[in-house]
């Protein structure tokens, strides 16, 4: 995976998604990267059926609980340039929501406009955002194959609602390789797709340490697989602690259950629980 970082541009990417919502990340991937994700899909998109309802696509597939499929989707979900965004924009260790592939087949409508924090229902906008998502351009995001439709700034509104034709609407369009970034306060939707070939894109969400995950991902990835995986990966699929405690395992860390050898790190973990909860209030 390429891990190169532009000099000088976190507080651009930072700036760009406070002020609109979301901000373009172009050309992250080189083109055998591509290939190596495109490889992994194919025996999943061979088999899974199109889209159950419409929100779905019912001409597009989706292919859910990817870190089960191969390591290249965790590669992606923790890619440097999205993780050091999440870093100043979710509170530690926070998680991985979600981790799909959505191919969107010629001739699919439009999506129904949504915000991707809907069904943290309690919250009332305007908010903080809950969780981040990223969506990954497999192939390239066109004016005519579905590309990823966004309103800028409607991060930030209240209980307004927006028209499904609303003028301010606009098309995200990047190269492949690239990946758009947004709050799950944001209004965006999927376009048509009025080409004659699919769209594919991988979309890893993520979410504040202490919300639940879309996907429960301790069940989706089985414990061998997450077992062979690095540290970060682990901790964002739920393998960590939300301090002081929260996310426990029998109290004690929920890395032992992948990790016999975890053991040697269970003090220091409880003493920064301690010092958490020792903390002036």
């Amino acid at each position: 995976m390429s891990t190169a970082l532009a000099a000088g541009t976190l507080t651009t990417e930072l700036k760009a998604l406070d002020d609109d919502g979301f901000v373009v990340l172009a050309g992250l991937l080189a083109p055998d990267e591509i290939e190596g994700i495109r490889r992994a899909l194919a025996p999943h998109l061979a088999t899974i059926p199109k889209g159950r309802n419409r929100f779905e696509g019912l001409r597009s597939q989706r292919v859910y609980a990817l870190l089960a499929k191969s390591a290249v989707f965790a590669d992606l979900a923790t890619h440097p340039r999205i993780l050091r965004l999440l870093d100043h924009l979710l509170e530690p260790s926070y998680l991985l929501s979600g981790a799909l592939a959505i191919n969107t087949g010629p001739g699919e409508d439009r999506q129904q406009i949504h915000f991707d924090d809907s069904f943290y229902r309690s919250l009332a906008r305007p908010r903080r955002s809950v969780s981040i998502t990223a969506i990954w351009a497999i192939d390239e995001f066109t004016a005519t194959n579905g590309a990823t439709e966004i309103l800028p700034g409607s991060h930030r509104w209240g209980e307004e609602r927006p028209s499904p034709d609303d003028a301010r609407i606009r098309k995200v369009l990047m190269p492949a390789g690239s990946a758009v970034v947004f709050h799950g306060t944001l209004w965006h939707r999927g376009g048509a797709n009025q080409s004659t070939a699919a769209r594919l894109a991988i979309t890893p969400q993520y979410c504040q340490p202490w919300a639940r995950q879309q996907e429960n991902m301790t069940l989706a990835v089985p414990q061998d697989v997450a077992a062979r995986y690095p540290r970060r990966v682990q901790e964002l699929l739920g393998y960590s602690l939300h301090l002081p405690f929260m996310g426990h395992v029998n109290g004690l860390h929920p890395a032992r259950l992948i990790d016999p050898d975890y053991r040697s790190s269970e003090r220091q973990d409880a003493a920064r629980a301690a010092e958490y909860l020792e903390r002036p209030r």
